[in-house]
């Protein structure tokens, strides 16, 4: 059993500063003074331990001390046999579980709802998507989880396929039967992988889902800066008894910067010892702040905030109740609408708003006056500008039609097009609303009217449409025939 109370990293982090080494190394602000207004905005101490690998501080390309024992750390914490820190965010870390397990022609079976993370690594590594698509619930709008009859029916159709991905929780908090879905892939020699963002309280937190290393699944990719209080970008790659860790580390530094950043390495140290410490009675708290929220803001009307009571026992097996996930189009007004006013007009930042839609993120960090600011902001915006939904978009997901592989389209002979004139052609480029980043179209898919239809909806109702070569997304790239 190791310490918990131990944080290796930022141990010698701390050290180093009272050392007070003179330094002819990079980074070049040299602790700040030679940046004095990015000190001044960030602060001398935090400029000051932004240093380079050296012996004291190990190396995160082939840690052997403090790095090493930090890894080991968060490993027992998480239930894992190894655990990466991450400096790359998991976008980093699902490319590093894809990559890990497929190569140029395998074949994955993963949800179409996946981040544009995961088919980023099928262009890089030309393994092959068998995309299962996943439930709808019509009446939000929204995309669910995986069913075991979808599941079951992919692997029959592709016996060769050499692993599973799955999304736990989804952006809106929805849960799959993780365990048993892992099970039945294990039982057909597939690796299972599991891009767990929005899901480390899951290791921490009681009466909550199951997490990807107690369902049994080989990897899990781990978003700490979500929801575990570490900074942004930084992350953990869980591995399960089976994975081949040194291979997976030769993989994780194709892409992975070879000078981690010791502040990232530093907030995942210090967030992972909290978590291990005081984990149930952060997330407890949270739980508690998000269901007075869900319960004030139904009693508003035109909204509904929902949780476990839109679960099915298939696609929407469990829920993520520390989620404060919310329709809104009942009251005539589209998920970004309503992020944008309570921006613009409130103050208020929540994590993002889609075309049904709005997600606010709680954590122990935030305070009762702060809820009860955005219960009061909800309700002023339903009374000035609720209407009837009437003419609304209604489906958030559009099934995909891939006819070639990301990794062939993408790097195809192309040509551009208006977007409003490419029906029938084959995309070899994203489009996407961000967040959260699951992919309107892929590269390799056929464009049609509804995808069209739901770009131009998008973008007249103010989303971020990201991914095209054309910033202004009115043209697009598509295959030449």
């Amino acid at each position: 059993m190791q310490d918990q109370r131990k944080a290796p990293v930022f141990e010698a982090l701390k050290k180093h500063k009272s050392d007070r080494y003179v330094h002819f190394d990079v980074p070049s602000h040299k602790g700040g003074r030679g940046n004095p207004e990015l000190a001044a905005l960030l602060g001398w101490d935090c400029m000051r331990v932004d240093v380079n690998s050296m012996k004291p501080l190990d190396n995160l390309c082939h840690p052997t001390s403090v790095i090493r024992e930090a890894e080991i750390l968060a490993a027992e914490a998480f239930g894992a046999k190894n655990a990466f820190l991450m400096v790359g965010g998991t976008t980093s870390a699902v490319q590093a579980m894809i990559m890990s397990v497929c190569k140029h022609g395998d074949k994955i079976i993963l949800p179409r709802n996946v981040h544009r993370s995961a088919i980023n690594a099928l262009v890089i590594c030309g393994a092959l998507p068998v995309y299962i698509n996943p439930g709808i619930n019509k009446k939000l709008g929204i995309s669910l989880g995986m069913t075991y009859e979808a599941l079951e029916e992919a692997i029959r159709r592709n016996p060769d396929a050499k692993a599973v991905l799955f999304n736990n929780p989804t952006y809106y908090g929805v849960c799959s039967d993780l365990k048993r879905l892992v099970a039945l892939a294990r039982e057909h020699g597939m690796k299972t992988l599991v891009d767990e963002a929005h899901g480390t309280h899951f290791y921490f937190g009681d009466n909550l889902p199951v997490s990807a290393m107690a369902a049994g699944a080989d990897l899990s990719s781990v978003s700490m800066h979500k929801t575990g209080g570490s900074l942004t970008q930084s992350s953990f790659l869980l591995c399960g008894e089976e994975a081949d860790v040194n291979y997976i580390r030769q993989i994780i530094n194709l892409t992975q910067t070879t000078s981690g950043s010791y502040l990232l390495m530093s907030s995942l140290d210090v967030a992972r010892r909290n978590l291990a410490l005081n984990g149930k009675s952060v997330f407890a708290k949270t739980l508690e702040l998000t269901e007075y929220a869900r319960a004030e803001i139904n009693k508003i009307g035109g909204y509904y905030a929902y949780a476990s009571e839109i679960c099915d026992g298939g696609a929407a097996y469990a829920f993520d109740r520390t989620k404060l996930s919310i329709h809104t189009r009942e009251m005539g007004l589209a998920g970004i609408e309503v992020y944008d006013i309570l921006r613009d007009d409130y103050s208020i930042q929540i994590e993002f708003g889609d075309l049904g839609n709005i997600l606010a993120i709680i954590s122990s960090g935030d305070r009762m006056l702060e809820i009860e600011r955005l219960v009061a902001a909800l309700g002023e915006i339903k009374r000035l500008y609720g209407k009837s939904p009437v003419g609304m978009m209604e489906q958030e997901y559009l099934a995909p039609d891939p006819v070639m592989s990301p990794q062939a389209s993408f790097y195809s002979d192309k040509k551009t097009l208006p977007v409003k004139e490419s029906e029938g052609e084959v995309s070899a480029e994203f489009v996407m609303c961000y967040p959260p980043g699951i992919p309107v179209l892929a590269p390799g898919e056929r464009i049609t009217k509804d995808i069209i239809e739901y770009i131009e909806y998008a973008k007249e109702k103010g989303c971020l449409v990201t991914g095209p070569h054309d910033m202004e997304i009115n043209n697009i790239k598509v295959v030449k025939k």
